[in-house]
């Protein structure tokens, strides 16, 4: 996203809120570039943001001071306004930090949580288990706030962050800065299918916003336990943990051969990462293989270690079926993400693709965008923004081969 959209973005989210969290993955300043700018110090420092940070104290006791000095000292433009200690040993742990931080440094203490059992999420290969899996999610958030409020100040947290700009009640980015309006499609809505259920859960709630400004009605169904498609005249299978779901997956045949069925009658569809292994003949992981859709004809091998991780740059082959280039325009570079612990064995040459890899894996290192018949799958997540309006073209595709269905 360039800078003017990542501002419109957020201010229009974050407007009329009490709090908006910017929660950074890896550390304030780690990023892809050796000037950090693309890290979360150079978002906060764009969007004039308060940083507070959490520091797993865990063994720390002076060390703490020029840990934080170093923070400071790095960047000055950061607004590191307070700091979270995490993982103490006790009382007596906490009061020393406590006072170090206070004699050496600047920085309030916003809190001191300790180590407890009952703070620790279960994580798996791809991160913390999804909320959409856990049925007990709710509880364990509610027991979770309720330590964490005794051991945060909640009340400080809120002041702080209340000084963003963006939060002030006649802030000067109000009305200064509007995103763009979504893409909205013209003629007849079309139905689209989406899975969602425990096994499917990854989706950008803005590509699903996008895909409905497009004039798609979007048609929830389950992997796991409808056993069809619903009436639909598209087809779209995000990310998720299907490896965490084979046997049931594999029982439900009946849907995974609805689903050939209908891809192989040319129902326009599109499939990202778990939606991809989903579509082959089968998932291995360990000792364990589960059929699949069989709609590629190839198989998922589940691995200890990330196939494919981080910022992805593809560049467009020409042959997708709904690309982003006019006809006879240059062909277009997406950027694009992928975290995957799995790859594709087997697949036999002569595959079409939509995209050459130029930065990242993808399907084999060099493609990604498997094409057949109406499908695109790909590895790699994209994002509906300025420069990629997917959604629009993707329901544009659907509304063609629906109208083309409906001459035939």
């Amino acid at each position: 996203m360039p800078r003017e959209e990542i501002l419109a973005t957020f201010t229009q989210r974050a407007h009329g809120a009490d709090i908006a969290i910017i929660e950074g993955n890896k550390g304030l300043y780690d990023g892809l570039d050796l000037d950090g700018s693309n890290s979360n110090a150079a978002l906060a420092k764009l969007l004039d943001t308060p940083v507070v940070l959490v520091i797993d104290a865990r063994g720390m006791t002076r060390g703490i001071a020029p840990l934080i000095l170093g923070y400071q000292a790095f960047d000055r433009q950061v607004r590191i306004a307070g700091v979270i200690l995490n993982r103490l040993g006790g009382s007596r742990h906490e009061s020393k930090l406590r006072a170090v931080i206070e004699h050496y440094t600047d920085v309030p203490v916003l809190g001191a949580v300790h180590n407890d059992p009952q703070l620790e999420i279960v994580e798996r290969h791809l991160g913390l288990m999804p909320s959409n899996e856990s049925g007990e999610a709710r509880n364990r958030i509610a027991a979770i706030a309720e330590r964490i409020a005794a051991q945060v100040d909640l009340e400080r947290l809120q002041t702080i962050a209340a000084t963003d700009p963006v939060l002030a009640r006649d802030g000067p980015r109000q009305s200064s800065l509007t995103p763009p309006p979504l893409p909205r499609g013209e003629g007849t809505k079309v139905r689209l299918a989406v899975a969602r259920d425990e096994a499917f859960g990854f989706y950008y709630p803005g590509d699903l916003e996008a895909l409905q400004s497009a004039g798609a009605e979007l048609v929830p169904f389950s992997t796991l336990h409808d056993t069809g498609l619903p009436p639909c005249d598209g087809l779209f299978i995000g990310g998720g943990f299907p490896e965490m779901h084979l046997e049931a997956l594999e029982a439900n045949a009946s849907l995974r051969q609805d689903i050939r069925t209908a891809i192989d009658g040319g129902l326009p569809t599109y499939v990202e990462c778990g939606g991809l292994m989903y579509l082959t003949r089968a998932i291995r992981w360990q000792d364990r293989r589960a059929e699949m859709a069989g709609v590629i004809p190839a198989e998922t091998i589940m691995e200890k270690r990330p196939q494919g991780r981080g910022y992805v740059r593809l560049r467009e082959t020409g042959h997708g079926p709904w690309p982003l280039t006019a006809p006879g325009g240059e062909p277009a570079e997406i950027p694009a993400h992928e975290f995957h612990y799995s790859r594709i064995e087997g697949l036999p040459a002569g595959q079409r693709w939509a995209y050459e890899v130029l930065r990242g894996t993808g399907c084999d290192g060099r493609h990604d965008g498997l094409i057949y018949k109406n499908l695109l799958a790909c590895y790699c997540h994209q994002r509906d923004l300025a420069g990629n309006h997917w959604a629009h073209r993707f329901v544009a595709f659907v509304r063609a081969r629906m109208s083309h269905r409906q001459t035939r």
